[in-house]
């Protein structure tokens, strides 16, 4: 499995866990066993949906001055989940550039969600990496 693949599985965890309340490490372990995970492709999948659940306050907080007509609470939880997953990778995952998870956030966003959704994503992610600060 390829990192896009791993990070395609990771938002669908994410966005379980997002819908589904409820224990994260069953979730994380039924997900893969049910679809079919390969032992060698669960770290990366498994550090992204732990770093994101880790780090939800400090990412909402850093996106939601950005959404233009909308709020958190409104914006519809496939995008919150795509949002969340991008600047996580932005800040958080050294070796993927910030212009790859702005891409790869836009992809998720052309195929699980909608045209304006595609272009607030990659218009919030695009401001926030241009005043980034050096990944943690």
């Amino acid at each position: 499995m390829s990192r896009k693949q791993s990070r395609e599985k990771a938002f669908m965890l994410l966005y379980q866990l997002e819908i589904q309340k409820g224990d994260m490490e069953n979730q994380i372990t039924s997900f893969i066993v049910e679809q079919e995970v390969k032992p060698n492709d669960t770290d990366y999948l498994c550090m992204l949906v732990r770093g994101v659940r880790a780090h939800l306050d400090d990412l909402d907080t850093a996106f939601e001055p950005l959404l233009k007509r909308w709020t958190k609470q409104r914006l519809p939880k496939v995008d919150l989940t795509i949002l969340r997953l991008g600047l996580y990778e932005m800040r958080f995952v050294e070796d993927v550039p910030d212009n790859v998870a702005i891409s790869e956030a836009v992809l998720l966003a052309k195929k699980f969600s909608s045209e304006e959704s595609r272009s607030y994503i990659n218009a919030v992610l695009g401001k926030l990496s241009s005043g980034s600060v050096e990944k943690t």
